[in-house]
């Protein structure tokens, strides 16, 4: 219940990896032979195939370790671009980004001349468009907003933001990682400058990502890795072979009619266990969007009275699920996402994030569910039921 935070290696994702550890272990940058030509030609395949999942070009497609590098690529390395150099030197962020966009935007923000401000987001946690249009100026460079929450799900409407920024001239980048399960992107490249993936989220390996990067935009854009002037010279390094190969099947597996129907089964899924859950003898809500406008797989919920450490603690070794994003984990701070969507500090504490996948089955959803029930009657049984916190939620 925890497949936010990875997704296990299609098999079919992983067949085609496998020759690339052994049979055809060449440099694809090795260019004086043909097993050089070999995993060169099999790495602009992965790349050709990356590309229509969003409806880019493949020479658009820049090989990353992941999307926190990607995210950063894409921040950081615009300080070089010309609209910078005419006054643009404000980014703007949504108050729901990823922490590595956080992080990037205090770097930003830590640069003489540049800034870096948030962008508040309702009780559901979408972006507030009028809010946006009324922080883009003539000082805008970036605007970064993610297509679909980490945390709580929410989709945001990527093409109404896209006219906002495109007609303040500003850059649009945004943070597709958890996208491709929940939505088609086939067309997104249209409405996007800069666009992070991260292939470990959807059904691919860990160790690779990519940054959609708009052909025009590439020459404005510094490297954050210096090298051997790979993949146009915006990323040093040898690229792996084989997780760009399994990065490239996972994507056109994302892109398939297959995809289509397991999103839906997902989202029935789902539904039926955020509807058994809301029939246990508990407090318990859902943080968010409704059902339609988030993730089909992710369930924010909140456990009034309860606290959501202790929770997960009794869950184990049963059941995985978290308390936000697991690049946060064993951080003892309230989820940045759930205070901006305007929950306090004691109910941001209970809330827990299950993430279902595509091969959750039914019976997955009644076992979690009898768990949980479990788990909550006996942590009330112990005196870890605070009535008090129940009756103020």
């Amino acid at each position: 219940m925890d497949h936010q935070a990875t997704t296990p290696v299609d098999e079919r994702v992983l067949d085609e990896m496998l020759p690339h550890f052994r049979e055809s272990f060449g440099n694809p940058h090795s260019a004086d032979h043909t097993l050089g030509w070999k995993s060169a030609l099999a790495v602009e395949q992965a790349a050709v195939r990356i590309a229509e999942l969003i409806g880019a070009d493949s020479d658009e497609i820049i090989f990353t370790s992941g999307a926190t590098e990607a995210n950063n690529m894409a921040l950081l390395g615009l300080k070089r671009n010309v609209r910078s150099e005419s006054g643009r030197r404000r980014f703007i962020l949504s108050d729901i980004e990823h922490k590595c966009v956080l992080a990037a935007g205090r770097v930003i923000s830590s640069r003489p001349g540049f800034s870096a401000d948030g962008l508040p987001v309702d009780k559901h946690g979408c972006v507030l468009l009028e809010s946006l249009e009324g922080a883009l100026d003539n000082d805008v460079l970036a605007v970064s907003i993610m297509a679909v929450n980490n945390e709580i799900g929410t989709i945001q409407d990527i093409g109404k933001i896209s006219d906002l920024v495109r007609k303040a001239g500003a850059v649009f980048h945004c943070d597709a990682a958890q996208a491709p399960i929940a939505m088609d992107l086939r067309g997104i490249a249209e409405q996007v400058d800069l666009l992070s993936l991260s292939a470990h989220k959807m059904y691919g390996p860990k160790g690779i990502g990519a940054l959609y990067i708009r052909r025009e935009l590439q020459a404005h854009l510094e490297p954050l890795i210096h090298g051997g002037g790979q993949q146009n010279g915006l990323r040093a390094g040898t690229i792996p072979t084989a997780l760009c190969v399994g990065m490239g099947a996972a994507a056109e597996f994302l892109n398939s009619d297959e995809a289509v129907e397991k999103r839906a089964l997902l989202r029935q899924r789902r539904d039926r266990f955020v509807r058994k859950m809301a029939s246990l003898p508990w407090s318990i809500g859902v943080n968010g969007a409704g059902a339609a406008a988030r993730h089909p797989g992710n369930a924010n919920m909140c456990f009034a009275g309860f606290t959501a450490q202790d929770i997960l603690q009794a869950l184990q070794p049963h059941l995985a699920a978290s308390t936000g994003s697991a690049c946060t984990s064993g951080i003892p701070e309230p989820s940045h996402v759930l205070k901006a969507i305007g929950l306090s500090p004691e109910t941001a504490e209970a809330s827990v994030r299950f993430s279902l996948g595509f091969d959750t089955t039914d019976t997955d959803v009644d076992d979690a569910v009898a768990l949980i029930d479990n788990v909550l009657g006996e942590l009330s049984t112990n005196g870890l039921f605070n009535d008090k916190l129940c009756r103020a939620a």
